[in-house]
Parts: C-alpha cells; sequence; structure tokens
C-alpha cells in the first residue's frame, strides 16, 4: 500500500467532505454556473462625496435607487472609495466602509436641534432658523466685545471673544474664503480640524 503524506490525506478527506454536503444540499454545478446575475449597481445614481468622519478628506461614491418620481425619495444602499480621488485612491478605513449603517441609522439626527438653558427637553429648529440664531448671537458678541484700539491707541480690529474651528475636508478655494471670512470678522482664535 503506497504510503499516504498528511497534506494528501486532508485533500482528499477535504474534497470528499465539500463535495458531499454540496450533493446533499441539492447543488447543482450546471444551473449554477449558467445563471447570468445582473450588476447591482446598473440602474443606480453615482453621487460623488467626502467621507464625514476625520480630516483626512476621503472620497467617496455612493449609490442610490430611486426613480426621481415625486414621492419617491432615492435610497443610498452602497458606498465604496473614490478611485479618481488623490487622498484615498479608492480605500475605506474600516469606518467609512461603514458609511451606509451610519446613513440608515434610526439614532441619525436630520435636522438642528436647540436646548434652553437650564431645559432637559431638545426642540426641533428648522435649519433657517438655526442659522438666524448663530448669526444674531454672533453679531450681539461682536458688537460687545470688539476691540477697535489697543492700549497704545493703535488701531487692531480684534475680537477674541469667539473662535472658528475650519473643516478640513474642504477644497483649498473653500479655506481660503472661509479664512477671509474669519479674519474680516476680527476674530484671532482660528484653527483647523487637520491640526488638532
Amino acid at each position: 500500500m503506497p504510503s499516504m503524506s498528511r497534506r494528501q490525506f486532508l485533500k482528499v478527506t477535504g474534497t470528499t467532505l465539500v463535495g458531499s454536503s454540496l450533493a446533499l444540499m441539492g447543488f447543482a454545478p450546471g444551473i449554477a454556473l449558467a445563471e447570468v446575475r445582473q450588476y447591482k449597481l446598473t440602474r443606480a445614481t453615482e453621487t460623488r462625496n467626502t467621507c464625514t468622519y476625520c480630516s483626512v478628506a476621503c472620497g467617496i461614491l455612493m449609490y442610490s435607487l430611486g426613480d426621481g418620481a415625486k414621492n419617491a425619495e432615492p435610497s443610498i444602499f452602497h458606498i465604496e472609495g473614490d478611485p479618481d480621488h488623490p487622498v484615498n485612491r479608492g480605500t475605506l478605513c474600516p469606518k467609512g466602509a461603514g458609511l451606509a449603517d451610519i446613513i440608515h441609522s434610526k439614532s441619525r439626527l436630520l435636522y438642528p436641534e436647540y436646548r434652553a438653558p437650564g431645559s432637559n427637553e431638545w426642540r426641533r429648529l428648522s435649519w433657517d432658523d438655526a442659522l438666524d440664531r448663530i448669526a444674531r448671537l454672533m453679531k450681539e458678541d461682536r458688537d460687545a466685545n470688539f476691540v477697535q484700539k489697543n492700549e497704545a491707541g493703535q488701531t487692531v480690529n480684534r475680537w477674541l471673544t469667539t473662535g472658528m474651528l475650519a473643516a478640513s475636508a474642504t477644497s483649498n478655494e473653500t479655506a481660503v474664503l472661509t479664512h477671509k471670512v474669519v479674519r474680516s470678522l476680527g476674530m484671532l482664535a482660528f484653527d483647523n480640524q487637520a491640526r488638532v
């Protein structure tokens, strides 16, 4: 009787086990191999975006289905890295790869909320109301704390009580505009998410 190596024995028994299991489950290779599956992204709408997790700003491709009818909202069902994006070149970290779960999460916040001082309840606001409130509070603070001249009488035009943390996932053009707006308001406390 010829001797059989351990590796040969495992190959024979493994192949036999797989074959018998597939036969018991009714697997017919001819039918399975002949079936043509439709590519899942064929009818999808592709949208380019930026991952929101961190300051790396990886490019993503989001795929959604929806016929664009008046009462039908498109639903995102697949997200992958953008191979044409210079930052990540198609790759995503585990958090970025799980963005579809975040989008469909029941606890995802979809609108601004406000909690009054001393209250324990959050009140829903419209985007217009939220932006108006932010603008009003910024103006009140700037009017109350703007410094035109220092002790020596030199014009400084400083606003020291409010700061800005800029997003690092923006383009260079957006970053320049953000910098100009913040500095034109007199803010000195200005930083970027990428450095923090």
